[in-house]
């Protein structure tokens, strides 16, 4: 008395995850900002504890200026697009993580704020997308 073997199971077509596409968009900002001369420093910068902040690049340009990269990827241009979601609270979480980041340098270099769009019709870089305030 034997018994049949089972067929090998199919692969479910997998979703792509939240973090996954998200980590697409940040490679593709990635290369972007690269391809355009800025140096990668670090990437998925968080600050310690609950509440802090994340930055997902920062960059320097040949200037030496520091750029705080948001990459945001959207999938539909409904409801203003990427750069209309980085709001006054996650532009606040930014620049506490900024701060932090700062606060290890002996000198502080000039720095700014940017927003790297990545929507169906490319990418866009929005340089000094806002102000720390």
């Amino acid at each position: 008395m034997g018994f049949l073997p089972s067929k090998p199971a199919r692969p479910a077509l997998a979703r792509p995850t939240t973090k996954r596409i998200g980590d697409a968009a940040e490679g593709e900002a990635l290369r972007y900002l690269q391809n355009q001369g800025l140096r990668l420093l670090i990437r998925n910068y968080r600050t310690p504890g609950r509440g802090g902040g994340e930055i997902d690049l920062i960059m320097r340009t040949i200037d030496g200026t520091t750029v705080f990269v948001e990459v945001r990827k959207r999938t539909s241009l409904s409801h203003g697009g990427a750069a209309a979601s980085v709001g006054t609270v996650k532009q606040r979480r930014i620049v506490f993580a900024a701060r932090h980041y700062l606060m290890r340098l002996q000198t502080l270099p000039p720095c700014r704020f940017d927003v790297v769009v990545v929507e169906p019709t490319g990418v866009q870089w929005l340089q000094a997308a806002f102000d720390a305030q």
